[in-house]
């Protein structure tokens, strides 16, 4: 599998770089950044032939067959849409894009060419969240409530790396979607309920630095999410898990039972990172001819969730 990674300097275009060398039949033949002089650097120091600061350039090459999506938020439903078109699988990081109508226009070019096109919605492949799921699916837990948190200290424009961003982050379209997605893949259906509050805006960025959003599943189990860009402190996303059977917090890749006990995931997957099995399930699916887990099909349906939210709040 030929693959090309678009914003590859970036915070997880290089996390789906290291992610793509523990995989076996895989190549990175070309990547994309902004700038010539950081993409072509990193491309020398990864051993990677083909640059250039534009995706066009590297979806008109023979010699990729698919695209991992690392770019801004803002251009992902336009690049995918244009990947497909050029003949190729596209990854998308999350989110698909930052509105519904995007959403929509990148499911139906999916729809159109029967390409792969996959949303990167890892927490579904991070082992801890998985392995809830797995207990779900036996019928061994019923989640009554998800907790989650999501916190950042971000008062200037800033990435996951520290450095200036060229481009605006949002705790709704970006942050909220991971759990938003997660809590309708956990519960099995599509939320009834929904609804945002949201604190001050930004004075310069024009976006909500605080945010709290409610949600109410198909089966009854409800989920409560707190984010912010005004954390001063421990930040990342933290996950409380009350069950029928159980309490249960994640934390990225570990999981925790409710007295603070460690749970064992060795076996829950072939690797520990959710952006490596995210890496793999993408070129699973393509090699296999099948419809991946995190289809843009199926998570459209949290893009209408968070468009509702959004709506609640306006």
């Amino acid at each position: 599998m030929k693959i090309c990674v678009a914003g590859a300097y970036g915070a997880f275009g290089l996390k789906h770089l290291d992610a793509l060398k523990n995989i076996d039949g895989v190549e990175v033949t070309s990547i994309m950044g902004p700038t010539k002089e950081k993409i072509e650097a990193l491309a020398a120091e990864r051993g990677i032939n083909h640059f250039s600061t534009t995706l066009e350039e590297c979806i008109k090459r023979s010699d990729v067959e698919a695209v991992i999506l690392s770019t801004p938020t803002q251009m992902h439903a336009d690049q995918a849409i244009a990947c497909m078109e050029a003949g190729k699988h596209v990854l998308i990081e999350i989110p698909m894009a930052d509105t519904l109508e995007d959403s929509a226009r990148v499911v139906k070019k999916h729809r159109e060419t029967g390409l792969t096109c996959m949303a990167g919605q890892v927490r579904r492949f991070n082992p801890s969240h998985q392995w809830i799921k797995n207990k779900i699916d036996a019928g061994e837990l019923k989640l009554q409530q998800m907790d989650a948190q999501t916190y950042f200290f971000r008062r200037t424009n800033t990435n996951a790396k520290g450095e200036p961003r060229s481009w605006t982050d949002h705790l709704l379209w970006h942050h909220a979607c991971h759990t938003v997605d997660l809590f309708q893949y956990q519960t099995g259906g599509k939320v009834v309920q929904a609804y945002g509050l949201q604190g001050p805006l930004h004075p310069e960025l024009e976006i909500a630095m605080d945010m709290s959003i409610g949600l109410k599943a198909e089966d009854g189990a409800i989920c409560t999410l707190s984010l912010s860009f005004n954390n001063d402190g421990p930040f990342g996303t933290f996950f409380r898990y009350i069950c029928d059977n159980g309490t249960f917090i994640a934390r990225y890749d570990d999981l925790f039972d409710g007295n603070n006990n460690q749970i064992d995931l060795s076996n829950v997957a072939v690797s520990n990172n959710g952006i490596e099995l995210i890496d793999r399930e993408f070129i699973s699916a393509i090699s296999e001819g099948r419809t991946p887990n995190a289809c843009v099909t199926d998570v459209i349906s949290a893009m209408e969730t968070l468009d509702k939210i959004e709506r609640s709040i306006s």
